[in-house]
């Protein structure tokens, strides 16, 4: 790969850049044992869209190498791109990593203690679980939960697609930091993580550019 540098990108490209990271927030999302990579693709895209830098995958049931690959391949042209994703394979290692930086994990699972999504304060660094398609959260990862929350529906139907699920509380995580204006933060050259992660969307553009003229 050729050297990469700040002044290797345009300035409408650099410009891009840091709008895209003074909005990023301190909200996250775990996925367990989601195995179909649309899901996991078009909850991605959601992340990015709502200023999400990284997610965690959790493969707490059986081996993730296939859909890691599978992942990395089918969605590096888009947000997947821009959204870190930090793999696991152990509930307790993925926790305590996300424990480093979010304060409280809410996970969707119907319960007797379960609340509405609209009645949790998401304007905290929070970390949001949804588990498998088919049986949810784990009983091991629900012991590290801090709550959890269901989406108020009014049909027949009383569930939603995992990737449809994820997108309806990462936006209404996304109204409540905007009503508190938490997008409005501008991009400091001072802050260590803005410049990190500015090196890293330079190196990602090249990265993929480059594979793309092979």
């Amino acid at each position: 790969m050729p050297s990469i540098t700040k002044d290797s990108i345009t300035e409408e490209r650099s410009k891009r850049f840091k709008e895209t990271i003074a909005k990023r927030q301190d909200i996250t999302v775990i996925l367990e044992n989601v195995h179909d990579p649309h899901n996991i693709g078009a909850v991605i895209r959601s992340c990015d869209a709502v200023g999400i830098s990284e997610v965690y995958i959790l493969y707490s049931e059986a081996s993730f190498n296939f859909v890691k690959q599978k992942i990395g391949k089918n969605t590096s042209s888009g947000a997947r791109k821009w959204v870190k994703a930090h793999y696991f394979a152990d509930i307790d290692e993925c926790f305590k990593a996300v424990r480093k930086k979010y304060s409280k994990v809410y996970g969707t699972h119907l319960s007797e203690s379960s609340c509405s999504l609209y009645s949790l304060d998401l304007t905290e660094p929070v970390a949001l679980m949804f588990g498998n398609e088919q049986k949810g959260i784990t009983e091991a990862a629900m012991q590290h939960l801090d709550g959890n929350f269901i989406i108020p529906m009014y049909g027949m139907v009383q569930s939603l697609n995992i990737s449809v699920a994820c997108a309806v509380s990462l936006f209404e995580a996304s109204r409540q930091r905007n009503q508190k204006n938490m997008y409005k933060g501008d991009y400091d050259e001072g802050n260590e993580y803005h410049l990190k992660m500015f090196d890293s969307f330079v190196e990602k553009h090249f990265d993929f550019n480059i594979k793309n003229e092979k």
